[in-house]
């Protein structure tokens, strides 16, 4: 249903995150800055790495040939972009045609080049952060308030520096391509703790964290149940409504989705103990059929 599914790169990463399970709040934190920095520097020897591959495609063909590659892979032509969407708005046949070979590209190159290990880190980074139990919110309010200001402060300047030079040199590919940037890692690590700084103290203020717990409890159904949703609403198998939106009009689809599984999630729950796809789950993960429904 979506090429982009990130639920197999998870996976990955969480087999080998199973032999942290045991590592202690300090272990996991001196791991998760070493894992950072080091991902860190993987982009930017990506990113020297491809400055060198454009100079040298001038002189040399098969530098050429490597930059070509690249480039029409991460900055489509009007051409490719079409197509893509010609097939993606087709018939059903045309749809999985489509995502079986974008999605296995994805799997054979872009996961162990770049999702892989970008997903490794930020559990990492998670883990320990719950190990801390600073993700359960037992820390103080002025505590979550200083994470949002630093985490927002500083993530977003190096944001908007970022966006400052992809308009400076007319959106170059080496300086827009987020993932051969260094400062990247930084600037949405810095906004993804202002974020979780900010929901925390919307928990403890506002009460909301009843209906958040119910879309969590239900996270894989959730997930599921958006890629339905938006197949019907893009796809050629629906609507067909891919390229059609302005982001402007995306985020209005996104806050009704959003508004419809908050208020999907507690009526299920009121009703079911799990949800169908944590049901399913949770059977073949033990071998027996948990109680599905809330009556006696």
């Amino acid at each position: 249903m979506w090429s982009g599914d990130i639920l197999s790169t998870y996976a990955l990463a969480a087999f080998i995150l199973y032999f942290l399970r045991n590592m202690s709040p300090k272990g996991l934190a001196i791991l998760s800055a070493f894992l950072f920095a080091c991902l860190c520097a993987y982009s930017a020897v990506l990113n020297i790495g491809l400055e060198f591959l454009r100079n040298a495609a001038a002189d040399n063909s098969e530098a050429a040939k490597d930059w070509a590659e690249f480039y029409e892979l991460f900055a489509p032509s009007e051409t490719a972009i079409k197509d893509e969407i010609a097939q993606r708005k087709g018939s059903f046949f045309e749809l999985l045609s489509w995502s079986a070979t974008a999605y296995n590209f994805l799997l054979l190159e872009i996961v162990p080049m770049l999702l892989f290990w970008d997903a490794l880190v930020f559990m990492c980074i998670g883990m320990a952060l719950y190990r801390y139990q600073i993700l359960q919110g037992l820390h103080s309010e002025r505590f979550y308030l200083l994470i949002t200001i630093l985490g927002f402060g500083i993530g977003l300047s190096i944001n908007s520096y970022e966006i400052y030079q992809m308009i400076a040199y007319n959106f170059d590919i080496l300086i827009s391509f987020s993932y051969v940037k260094s400062t990247y890692h930084i600037g949405r690590l810095g906004v993804a703790l202002g974020w979780m700084g900010l929901l925390i103290l919307a928990m403890r203020r506002f009460g909301i964290g009843q209906r958040l717990a119910a879309v969590g409890r239900m996270a894989l159904s959730n997930y599921l149940l958006q890629s339905v949703i938006c197949l019907f609403i893009f796809s050629g198998v629906g609507f067909g409504l891919l390229d059609d939106l302005h982001r402007s009009e995306l985020y209005i689809v996104v806050v009704l989705i959003w508004v419809f599984q908050l208020w999907l999630s507690s009526w299920w729950l009121a009703r079911y103990n799990y949800g169908p796809a944590e049901w399913l789950w949770r059977a073949l993960t033990y071998g027996k059929i948990p109680k599905f429904s809330r009556k006696p």
